[in-house]
């Protein structure tokens, strides 16, 4: 399914992300906090059970903008974030894009990005992408 690049497009992603993407995002980047690491640990917490890293969270908005939506040739120029709540392994949860503006003269867009749970529709993530295409914008 082709989605037009036009203000108002949007696009939705499933996903869900393993204990074992947790730990291999703390290997890759030394954030070894037992929050998302040690059940026991987590327990103690607010959380009751370990969170996945925001930041892992997060990855699946490079993933579906620079080969979905809108896709190759799509450069990040920005990215806010917010992590509104906590995200849990095994959990569905859908990613949410939706164009909020384009300049033309400089192949830009302005996008929302939104993580939500599947489950409760609550938005754990949310932010505003800034995406150059020349061939797409």
């Amino acid at each position: 399914m082709k989605i037009e690049p036009i203000v108002g497009a949007s696009f939705e992603y499933p996903f869900k992300i393993s204990q074992e993407e947790v730990q291999r995002f703390a290997d890759l980047t030394g954030d070894n906090n037992p929050i998302h690491l040690d059940a026991e640990y987590a327990a103690t917490t607010a959380f009751k059970r370990p969170i996945i890293h925001g930041m892992l969270g997060a990855t699946v908005f490079t993933k579906v903008l620079g080969t979905q939506f809108p896709g190759f040739g799509s450069i990040y120029v920005k990215q806010t974030l917010e992590f509104l709540r906590p995200m849990f392994v095994d959990t569905d949860y859908k990613a949410v894009f939706k164009i909020q503006s384009i300049n033309s003269e400089k192949h830009i867009a302005e996008i929302s990005t939104e993580i939500v749970d599947a489950t409760t529709n609550k938005i754990t993530t949310k932010g505003i992408a800034s995406m150059i295409n020349k061939e797409k914008f």
